[in-house]
């Protein structure tokens, strides 16, 4: 493990990840290692290679990279992730390992590996641990090089998009003892100013969802002044009532479109008893999934952020009790054709997923009923309360695997 490290540091930041692969594959004598990374759709994997200026090679081609992307089918790559467990596909003179690459439930991607012997658990165990090291190599290189957003973006992005992008989370999920949460974001073909956003505390986890009015570079702008107002006030230690009077002043002030206003759910969860402090302004309410119901949170009503410079707001606030599912969406997923998805009976049908695939089953719902390109942003957020805040996390190579979601059926 000290040599992997040492090869991913003395390495290139966009030669880390195959030093360290390289180093693998000496130890184990494997034919082939790979590191395959999810794409931000978070239906494919992508097989990144470095390919000489004179050279070719298949898939989409940047000045001297390749990216291949294999969507997924249901097959190993696609349990491996979902199941966060290592798979093993006997080939015919050879052995496919598949190793989620995971840190704190985030699934980068998939470490693969060919060898020719089958492998012993001694060799999976290292594999994976190897594994997760290799998540720790990919979260830090990429702070320094574009090589794997490059890959991860399977379809192009607009300006609105890469303000956008910058706005989100750098991790849309999270494990820890007391919840796991996940968050997504399904683009339209022009950005509707959607975003969700989280930090952990000590003792209290605090998120949002936000929508700012209208599409496209001037939404993005209005999303960016009123995430940054938001994180500013949290990060000074204010409550959800200082954040949304801090934010609403903000883009009451400074949006550069006359009438800008974005809605929002703020959140507070106190990680020690449960109890979730939340304020809807204006926003499409939340939700919570109790014993496998849905129902609509009543919350004191507010007006959206920036709508008038002087009201005030108020929040309310819920106790959760463990296996219950929060669930923030914005009206992305109930305008238009996305209207036509029956949201409560698709959030009965996914109660036993990992927040990480239920948010993609739900954004796969609204795709089927509203076509391949939304009129608005569709962004999901998850939360689902554990309890335990104090205990620790039941984990192994990244994951905590009992809360992971069952295989798919053969």
């Amino acid at each position: 493990m000290a040599q992997m490290l040492d090869a991913a540091e003395n390495a290139s930041p966009v030669d880390a990840v195959e030093a360290v692969t390289r180093e693998l594959g000496a130890a184990l004598g494997a034919r082939s290692v790979t590191f395959l990374i999810a794409d931000l759709s978070g239906r494919a994997l992508v097989r990144l290679t470095h390919v000489p200026l004179a050279g070719t090679g298949a898939g989409r081609q940047g000045v001297d990279e390749v990216a291949t992307m294999m969507p997924f089918a249901g097959g190993p790559a696609e349990q491996a992730l979902r199941t966060q467990m290592v798979q093993v596909v006997p080939q015919r003179d050879s052995w496919t390992v598949l190793a989620p690459v995971t840190d704190r439930g985030e699934a980068i991607g998939l470490l693969q590996m060919v060898l020719p012997d089958e492998p012993d658990p001694r060799v999976l165990e290292e594999i994976a641990r190897t594994a997760h090291v290799l998540a720790f190599v990919v979260i830090a290189n990429r702070r320094h090089t574009d090589l794997f957003e490059w890959g991860q973006r399977t379809t192009p992005f607009t300006l609105s998009g890469e303000i956008q992008r910058r706005l989100l989370p750098a991790s849309f999920t999270c494990e820890a003892s007391a919840f796991t949460l996940s968050g997504w974001l399904e683009p339209a073909a022009s950005i509707g100013g959607d975003t969700f956003d989280y930090s952990l505390a000590r003792d209290v986890l605090h998120f949002s969802v936000t929508d700012a009015m209208g599409h496209g570079v001037a939404s993005a702008l209005t999303a960016t002044l009123g995430v940054g107002s938001l994180r500013n006030s949290r990060r000074r230690g204010a409550g959800l009532a200082e954040q949304a009077e801090a934010a609403n002043a903000d883009v009451a002030d400074h949006a550069t479109s006359s009438g800008s206003y974005i809605t929002a759910v703020l959140g507070r969860l106190d990680l020690r008893t449960g109890v979730c402090a939340l304020l809807n302004a204006g926003h499409v309410p939340p939700m919570l999934v109790r014993d496998g119901e849905p129902r609509t949170l009543p919350l004191p009503p507010n007006f959206p952020l920036g709508m008038f410079a002087d009201t005030g707001h108020r929040a309310g606030e819920i106790a959760l009790r463990p296996g219950d599912r929060l669930v923030v969406v914005t009206d992305g997923m109930r305008e238009r054709n996305a209207a036509n998805l029956d949201l409560p009976t698709m959030l009965r049908l996914i109660t036993d997923l990992h927040p990480r695939e239920a948010a993609r089953a739900l954004a796969d719902a609204v795709l089927e009923v509203s076509g391949p390109t939304l009129a608005d942003d569709a962004t999901l957020f998850i939360i689902d309360w554990h309890g335990g805040h104090s205990e620790d996390r039941r984990t192994r190579a990244g994951a905590d695997q009992e809360r992971a979601s069952a295989a798919l059926p053969d």
